[in-house]
């Protein structure tokens, strides 16, 4: 097996030795090449290793994480953030299907995200995810950002605006997209619900969820159901009414 050729940068020494001791005991398919403490000397790294994976600090002195990969575009490589950042741009990496991992590092946790950038490394565009990446990065309108959708063959970018709906089927869950658009992906329905837009995602149902944007009638009833806009009726669950209901009435 091919291994990992990777690089660290990271301002903090301490990060940088922990994660590196981590790396040896813990990822034998990963191969260290080199480390910075900067986004310059990161650069420098970057184009005389041609890595196939970078994990990569948000907030360093003189630049940040982001800056260098704006730089660096188009990228080649897989790029695993080390961060303490806040929950929006966890949910950025999560539309862009771009990983992170949160300090201080968990094994398990490390071990799942190098597995994934193994899978990854062969069958995924990396320079399209960053790019949806620092796109929503740079704004909180809703309209301007994408998801990530993983499929068998890759990885799919929608409008999040356009999702009209989701229902999970068994392990996996299929979106519905404006246009009559079909997606099915191996990630779970609470995976989306932890990631999209509360204003305008609700889980209506243990299996559904919908985009308030799209509903065209509500029905009473013990629960009642929706009405979306392609026709499909969704039920909501009894547990979910009132809090629906306040939700849609505003």
């Amino acid at each position: 097996m091919k291994k990992i050729k990777t690089i660290i940068i990271d301002d903090e020494q301490g990060n940088v030795i922990t994660l590196t001791e981590m790396l040896n005991s813990y990822c034998p398919d990963v191969t260290l090449v080199g480390t910075a403490n900067n986004i310059t000397d990161g650069e420098k790294l970057i184009y005389a290793e041609i890595p196939d994976l970078v994990f990569l600090d948000i907030e360093m002195p003189f630049g940040n994480g982001f800056e260098l990969l704006n730089r660096l575009m188009p990228v080649n490589f897989e790029v695993i953030f080390i961060t303490a950042f806040n929950n929006y741009a966890i949910k950025a990496f999560k539309y862009s299907v771009i990983d992170y991992l949160l300090k201080p590092v968990n094994i398990d946790e490390l071990k799942a995200a190098v597995l994934k950038v193994r899978n990854k490394l062969e069958t995924t565009n990396v320079t399209l995810r960053i790019d949806s990446l620092l796109s929503n990065l740079k704004t909180e309108k809703t309209g301007q950002k994408k998801i990530g959708i993983t499929t068998e063959d890759g990885i799919i970018f929608e409008e999040i605006d356009d999702v009209m709906y989701l229902e999970a089927e068994g392990s996996y869950t299929t979106l519905y997209i404006k246009g009559g658009k079909v997606e099915t992906t191996s990630k779970t329905l609470k995976d989306f619900e932890d990631m999209l837009p509360e204003n305008i995602f609700f889980r209506v149902h243990n299996s559904s969820i919908i985009n308030v944007n799209y509903i065209k009638k509500y029905y009473k009833g013990r629960g009642g159901y929706v009405e979306m806009e392609d026709n499909r009726k969704i039920e909501v669950s009894q547990r979910k009414k009132d809090e629906f209901l306040s939700k849609i009435k505003g």
